[in-house]
């Protein structure tokens, strides 16, 4: 599914916002698994015909209950990413509720590239990833992505549909913002 900018002035001029969105549909696949895995610890609990006392039985279905929404509330959390460029910031939104949110002000920006193939492989997986070598990123799905570099040299990796033009908005507000003040000489 792909989402476009929106333009929200007059004919010619840079879009106001741009909005992006990127989906997981095998991210269902593992919460189902999780749903199952919380389904096995209260069946369990209800028919639990172990003999070998209690206590091996509440452990075995708390770890079940713990394991299934760890797994469910993991997975939903990136199903999908929403990502919104605006005047000042850009913005990424993550699964259904949100969070994780990460918010990178424009300011802070000094470049956007295109990267065609971002994998999970590339990250450790799927979610919002952390490696030193690379930085930061939120990868919902193997695909083209966004790759911000950022003024104290880190970057910040997102995967979205349409992440061309993600970068060539930003790249046009970049263009237009005013350069940092060089700094003022102290002690001469």
């Amino acid at each position: 599914m792909r989402e476009h900018a929106r333009n929200q002035q007059p004919e010619g001029r840079t879009p106001a916002v741009w909005t992006g969105r990127a989906t997981n549909r095998f991210q269902w696949v593992a919460a189902a698994a999780g749903a199952a895995c919380m389904a096995l610890g209260v069946t369990l609990a209800v028919e639990s015909a172990w003999t070998s006392g209690i206590a091996p039985l509440l452990m075995a279905v708390i770890g079940c209950v713990a394991a299934g929404l760890l797994v469910l509330f993991g997975t939903l959390a990136f199903v999908h990413v929403a990502v919104k460029v605006d005047d000042d910031a850009m913005e990424v939104r993550c699964g259904h509720i949100g969070v994780p949110r990460r918010r990178i002000p424009l300011s802070l920006v000094v470049g956007a590239d295109f990267e065609p193939s971002v994998t999970p492989r590339h990250w450790g997986g799927w979610g919002y990833r952390w490696r030193p070598e690379q930085g930061m990123a939120v990868v919902v799905r193997r695909g083209e992505g966004l790759v911000l570099r950022l003024a104290d040299g880190r970057t910040f990796t997102v995967t979205v549909d349409d992440a061309e033009s993600a970068v060539l908005f930003i790249r046009g507000h970049l263009r237009h913002m005013a350069p940092p003040a060089p700094p003022t000489p102290t002690g001469v």
